[in-house]
C-alpha cells in the first residue's frame, strides 16, 4: 500500500481498511475521519485525549498506514487546510501563527530564491522521469484529434488557458472549457469520438473537472490528464496520463513544471505538423 500524499488517500485507504483495525486504531480512524480541522493544528496530546487513547496508539496507527510517525499525518490535514484557504493573506497568516520564525522568511528576495530552487528541482524531475512514449504518444493524439477540449479549473486555469492560446498558434481546433455562466455541460455536449479531452487538476482535485472527465469519457473520446498522482480521481479516465510534482514554498504551489510540459506538448506538435505538409 502506497504512503497517502493527501488527506483524500489517506481517508478512502482508512475507510477500506477500517473494519481491519483494532478497537483502539478504530477509534483513532473515527476521530481523523471527523476531525479535519482540529487534526491540522492540535498537539499529539490533545488529539490523543480527544480520541480517547494512548499517544502511542497515535503512533500505532500512522505505522499502519506506512508513515514514521503521526506528525506525517498532521502535516497532511495542515497542507490540505492551507492549500485551501482561497486568501493568500489567510494562508500567509495560518503560517506564521503555526510554525516558528525563521530567518529572512517571507522577504521578496527569500521567497524569489526558494521558488527558483524547487521549480529548478521539479523541472529536472519532470525532464528525467517523463518517458518519451508518454509524449510521442500525447502529440500523437492531439495531432490526430478533429477537436481538442481543455479542462482546467481553479489553479489550474492559467496553464489550460496557455494550452488553449498554444494550441490555437499551432492552428488546432481547441476550446477552452471553463463553464461560463455554469455551462460545464452544454460546453463539453459537442465532443465526439474523433476528438480529444485535456483535463489538468491537483490535488485538491476540481469536483468539476472529474466530471466532465467522466463524462468525456461515456462520450468516448480519449483523454490527456495532468494531475499530480497515478491514484488521482482523474488518472482512471486517461489515455496518456502525466504526473507531475510542482514545487512548493509553504503550501504555496508553483506552476512551472505544468506549464513547461504543456508548452512542449504545443511546440512538439508545431514540429510535427510541419514535417507531415
Amino acid at each position: 500500500m502506497p504512503v497517502a500524499k493527501n488527506i483524500v488517500q489517506l481517508q478512502q485507504q482508512i475507510r477500506s481498511r477500517y473494519d481491519d483495525l483494532s478497537k483502539r486504531l478504530q477509534q483513532v480512524a473515527s476521530y481523523v475521519l471527523d476531525n479535519n480541522n482540529s487534526l491540522a493544528f492540535d498537539t499529539i496530546a490533545v488529539i490523543a485525549t480527544q480520541a480517547d487513547v494512548p499517544p502511542s496508539t497515535l503512533i500505532r496507527f500512522a505505522k499502519a498506514f506506512e508513515f514514521s510517525g503521526f506528525n506525517e499525518i498532521k502535516q497532511l490535514f495542515r497542507r490540505d487546510l492551507i492549500e485551501e484557504t482561497a486568501s493568500y493573506t489567510d494562508r500567509a497568516r495560518l503560517l506564521k501563527e503555526h510554525e516558528p520564525e525563521q530567518t529572512g522568511r517571507g522577504k521578496p528576495l527569500h521567497i524569489l530564491q526558494q521558488f527558483a530552487q524547487v521549480n529548478s528541482q521539479a523541472m529536472h524531475q519532470l525532464a528525467t522521469q517523463t518517458s518519451q512514449q508518454q509524449l510521442e504518444m500525447a502529440v500523437d493524439m492531439l495531432s490526430k484529434a478533429d477537436n481538442i477540449y481543455i479542462i482546467g479549473l481553479r489553479r489550474s486555469f492559467s496553464i489550460a488557458t496557455y494550452l488553449t492560446y498554444a494550441l490555437r498558434h499551432a492552428e488546432c481546433r481547441a476550446f477552452l472549457i471553463d463553464g461560463l455562466g455554469g455551462m460545464f455541460n452544454e460546453q463539453l455536449s459537442m465532443v465526439g469520438k474523433n476528438d480529444l479531452v485535456l483535463s489538468i487538476s491537483f490535488s485538491p482535485y476540481a469536483e468539476e473537472t472529474v466530471m466532465l472527465s467522466k463524462a468525456a469519457a461515456k462520450a468516448g473520446a480519449q483523454q490527456i490528464i495532468i494531475t499530480d498522482s497515478q491514484i488521482s480521481p482523474l488518472a482512471a479516465y486517461s489515455d496518456v496520463c502525466f504526473v507531475v510534482n510542482e514545487g512548493k514554498v509553504d503550501e504555496f504551489r508553483s506552476q512551472s513544471a505544468s506549464l513547461c510540459l504543456v508548452q512542449s506538448l504545443a511546440v512538439a506538435l508545431a514540429f510535427k505538423q510541419e514535417n507531415t505538409h
